[in-house]
């Protein structure tokens, strides 16, 4: 004896005896002036330690002769009999098997001065007679 209260609950009874639904609630809506404004990421990066490298000292030779000295540009006026004595010296170079230029005739004359000893030095400096300095005149 079934009576309504025990019925056995078919598919077709619980779709006709739905609950009723509750309205979704509502999102609140931005005004037009007011925007959401996106969320700035920031990265983080993890902590690392540098590592240094040791220097040989292969490395250190390398940067010393890579390194070439600062060059200066200078000019300067010398007597006409002393330039034809540069002249001189830049054949006796070559006869010798060993081109030099000009500047590097200069610059061993300067390291011969160098290594004189005061007096000699001296000596060298009053054969030398004073020039007007500049330009020459045409």
């Amino acid at each position: 004896m079934a009576t309504a209260a025990t019925k056995p609950i078919t598919t077709s009874s619980v779709s006709a005896a739905k609950a009723p639904r509750k309205p979704a609630a509502k999102k609140p809506r931005l005004s037009a002036k007011v925007k959401a404004k996106p969320v700035a990421k920031v990265a983080v990066k993890p902590l690392v330690k540098s590592v240094i490298k040791p220097v040989t000292a292969q490395k250190i030779e390398k940067t010393n002769k890579d390194k070439k000295p600062k060059l200066v540009r200078d000019s300067f006026t010398i007597p006409k009999a002393e330039y034809t004595v540069l002249d001189e010296l830049k054949q006796r170079t070559g006869k010798l098997a060993v081109a030099a230029k000009k500047s590097e005739l200069i610059r061993a004359g300067i390291k011969a001065l160098a290594a004189m000893s005061d007096a000699a030095f001296l000596a060298a400096l009053k054969a030398v007679p004073a020039i007007k300095t500049g330009r020459p005149k045409k």
